[in-house]
């Protein structure tokens, strides 16, 4: 069972003023790979906040997913305050999920989406639209459970892991 947190990222999101549908659809495609969701949190476009959650979602999570904050705008900082908290970046993820994107409107090109590790948990950041997290979710999600046991040090042997599941 992947433990998992998703913090949504929304100066309206947390004033009540929009309701979050990206952070749904994370939850129900999350499904697909055995997870729990141990946390939940709507919170502000503020980069110490954000730092403050990622620390302390790590201890409880093997997973957080963030929505919202990725693209160009003026507070747009998730992938600032991801950065200044992971240890190793996975650039594969982001350069993945751009791809993915670039498929469905040109404009994913300016998503600056990060995933990287901090201690023993994976941290992704989607984009804020419902649309943008299914398109790119779907692309990352069949490898989370294969990164995560490499994370905890459950797999020793990648070319073996890979004949035994072949689709991961």
């Amino acid at each position: 069972m992947i433990r998992t947190a998703i913090v949504t990222l929304s100066d309206k999101g947390s004033k009540g003023e929009r309701e979050d549908k990206s952070g749904e659809i994370i939850r129900t495609m999350l499904q697909q790979i055995n997870t729990s969701i141990v946390a939940y949190e709507i919170i502000p476009d503020e980069k110490d906040l954000i730092i403050k959650k990622l620390r302390e979602f790590s201890k409880l999570s093997d997973l957080i997913i963030t929505t919202g904050g990725t693209g160009v705008g003026p507070r747009d900082i998730t992938p600032e305050a991801t950065r200044a908290v992971i240890e190793k970046e996975l650039p594969g993820f982001g350069e993945a999920m751009r791809m993915e994107g670039m498929k469905h409107t040109p404009r994913a090109m300016g998503s600056r989406a990060v995933a990287g590790i901090y201690r023993q948990t994976l941290i992704i950041n989607l984009p804020g639209s419902p649309k943008g997290v299914a398109e790119n979710l779907s692309v990352v999600l069949p490898v989370i459970p294969h990164t995560i046991n490499l994370i905890k040090g459950t797999v020793t042997d990648c070319a073996k892991d890979r004949e035994q599941h072949p689709h991961r």
